[in-house]
């Protein structure tokens, strides 16, 4: 009866430490996440401004916009281009 306890026991801590580890691991796959999109956002913005320059159009890049492209991908390269259309 005892050795029921035990295995009752470890397999209780076992679960505990799972919860635990999950817990710890998603603000790291949260924030690798974020920082792969905002490098694919600077890269299509650097993108966008060099075929850009060729009709004298301009996005600034800054944290606001690289943000706004890497949470969005293309949607957001183009929100940002209408963007600044609409404003510049």
């Amino acid at each position: 009866m005892e050795y029921i306890n035990i295995i009752i026991a470890a397999l209780f801590l076992l679960v505990i430490l799972y919860i635990i580890a999950q817990v710890a691991l998603k603000p790291i796959k949260l924030l690798w996440k974020l920082l792969i999109n905002s490098a694919i956002g600077m890269i299509l913005l650097l993108l966008t401004n060099y075929i850009g320059a060729f009709f004298d159009f301009s996005i600034p890049i800054n944290i606001l916009t690289i943000l706004i492209a890497g949470f969005l991908g293309i949607p957001g390269v183009i929100l940002l281009i209408c963007f600044t259309l609409l404003v510049g």
